[in-house]
């Protein structure tokens, strides 16, 4: 990948393009909570000055406004220029929750999903000079439960375990310019078994009958693929064939893996005839990820995946990272205590964090944000989303799971209701449709129906998770007798068939700084009056989850404290409460 298109915070980082200006910083700003305006030229004033892309609610934004508020819109200029053959486009990495986009007041995008990014075609919306204006209305009701939320509080103030809410535009905004026939999607699925990637390329535009489309896959200095391809309807579907190398040795040389993360490098051109029309960069990996009887494969081999819970908050900027570095980070805060993935919590997270984890080594399991009321609407709006978001993030080599509902959040009822377990069932089945290369765990957490991985929660003590699940558990007594959270493990009717049990979710143990414990909604399972108490609870949970034969992975709750949960392993500012060395011990150490 040239130089120009590697950690230059592309937004998109697996559809580059060499030359594009991102939008983020001051807009003008307001509230609506009447829901008075309907476009652009209603607003009468803008009293406020916002910085995109941090919500209104975060101080990082200038607002830090966490009241209730209906809509908020915001509007600048920006410059365009393009040549006769280019088209224009305008491009949000996501708007919490429904956006609706002018430019120059003329409506050019209508959006629903607060996780997951649209774009525009803006050219004929363009004043043939001068400056350009964009404007956003972003619809966000507060108290609705039946949109994917997440971890949004529906209070005024953050209660529990839920947090502060994120309203408007919280990902980057950027144009770039484009061929009026151009590359339009990738889409990129490795088959290990085979010694193959898969390429699926879309084109948008004027499809002429002498479009053809090169593609050069490099590892490093290595020529892995140099080959071109006739474009059908729009579109090419290839897999590129490797060489099999035959010995493991140099076969582990071109795996992906949290340990070595191999990336394999793309260029990928437009053609017609002789002629270059478009060219994009991008990168794949070469990796397997299969449940086999009891346990996780990855590339063929058993893998323990040690999990840490991460949230994806800060304290200044909520959901949104204070900046890219913030993502390397934070990738690199949990490989140095031990552990070889996340569970992005309640999150889709921004593809800047799967481009870190993608490059240094991180598994990442992505879980679908829930609503909190079962109906028709809520149903739509969640499958929507939910597909969106594997259409974004499916050809990210770090995401091995995929979990489209957890702790039965919107679906309370699955004991009783079978529409309840129609949804579960629903989800998981779309979700192998949609990528047949990847476990899905259908409820994480209890009540089980369609999953290829149990995920258990359970915060229980040291001797409580040795008695529960140690060498004298029987799994019929697990799954008959033992109730995690109050909950049955697996729903009538679908009993344990052999998959991998995971604990997904254990720890918990809560240490918050003296000066921070009169805070009357700090939260947390366990808590500890000091570090020395807090380090040896941690470490002694760590290990007993990795050396409980049963489990074929664990998630430790969590990563970070955030806002009143104090059950991080760091505080919110990233600070470890205990050496990262020895989490890393307590995680490694011998079975």
């Amino acid at each position: 990948m040239p130089d120009q298109c590697r950690d230059n915070a592309y937004p998109r980082p697996q559809l580059q393009r060499a030359a594009w200006t991102s939008l983020d910083g001051l807009w003008r700003f307001c509230f609506d909570d009447a829901l008075q305006w309907e476009r652009p030229g209603d607003v009468t004033a803008w009293p406020l000055t916002i910085r995109v892309p941090f919500a209104p609610e975060s101080r990082k934004s200038g607002i830090g406004d966490t009241g209730f508020h209906l809509a908020c819109w915001y509007e600048r200029e920006f410059e365009a220029t393009r040549t006769d053959d280019e088209r224009v486009y305008l491009h949000f990495g996501a708007v919490d929750y429904e956006a609706r986009v002018w430019v120059n007041d003329t409506l050019v995008a209508h959006h629903e999903g607060g996780h997951t990014p649209f774009s525009a075609d803006i050219t004929r919306a363009l004043k043939p000079q001068g400056p350009q204006k964009v404007t956003v209305c972003a619809l966000d009701d507060p108290e609705d439960m039946e949109k994917p939320r997440g971890k949004q509080d529906w209070r005024l103030e953050p209660h529990g375990i839920w947090y502060p809410r994120t309203s408007g535009i919280w990902q980057t905004v950027w144009i770039e310019n484009r061929p009026s026939t151009h590359i339009a999607s990738l889409r990129w699925t490795p088959h290990l078994e085979r010694w193959e990637v898969g390429l699926e390329v879309f084109v948008n535009g004027v499809l002429w009958d002498d479009l053809r489309v090169s593609v050069r896959l490099s590892c490093g200095s290595t020529l892995l693929v140099e080959d071109e391809y006739l474009v059908l309807r729009g579109q090419v579907h290839r897999r590129l064939a490797l060489s099999d190398p035959g010995i493991d040795d140099y076969r582990n040389d071109l795996l992906w893996s949290p340990e070595r993360p191999t990336l394999l490098d793309a260029e990928i051109k437009l053609w017609r005839g002789d002629q270059l029309i478009d060219e994009v960069y991008s990168y794949t990996a070469l990796r397997s990820v299969a449940v086999h009887r009891d346990r996780l494969l990855l590339n063929g081999r058993l893998y323990e995946m040690r999990l840490v819970l991460d949230q994806g908050y800060w304290p200044d900027s909520l959901m949104t990272a204070p900046d890219d570095d913030a993502f390397r980070r934070d990738v690199e805060l949990v490989k140095a205590m031990g552990f070889n993935g996340v569970r992005k919590h309640q999150k889709i997270e921004d593809p800047r964090f799967l481009y870190w984890a993608d490059v240094l080594g991180l598994a990442v399991v992505e879980e679908m944000p829930s609503t909190y009321r079962f109906t028709v609407e809520g149903v739509r709006r969640q499958m929507s989303e939910w597909m969106a978001a594997i259409e974004r993030d499916s050809s990210h080599p770090c995401i091995l799971i995929w979990v489209p509902y957890n702790e039965s959040w919107g679906i309370p009822d699955l004991p009783s209701s079978l529409a309840h377990r129609n949804a579960v069932e629903a989800f998981y089945y779309l979700t192998k449709t949609l990528d047949q290369t990847r476990p899905v765990i259908g409820n994480d957490g209890w009540e089980a129906s369609a999953t290829d991985i149990i995920g258990i929660h359970d915060y229980g003590d040291v001797a409580g998770l040795q008695q529960r699940y140690g060498p004298s558990t029987k799994l019929e007594d697990l799954f008959d007798r033992r109730r995690p959270g109050g909950r049955v493990l697996t729903l009538d009717g679908y009993p344990h068939r052999g998959q991998p049990i995971f604990l997904t979710e254990f720890g918990g143990v809560a240490y918050a700084r003296p000066e921070d414990r009169d805070k009357a909604n700090i939260w947390g399972y366990t808590f500890c009056e000091d570090l020395t108490q807090y380090e040896a609870l941690c470490c002694s949970l760590l290990e007993t989850a990795h050396r409980t034969a049963m489990f074929g992975g664990f998630c430790y709750t969590q990563f970070t404290d955030t806002f009143q949960e104090v059950n991080g392993l760091l505080y919110a500012d990233r600070t470890p409460k205990i050496p990262l060395h020895k989490i890393a011990a307590a995680m490694r150490g011998p079975r």
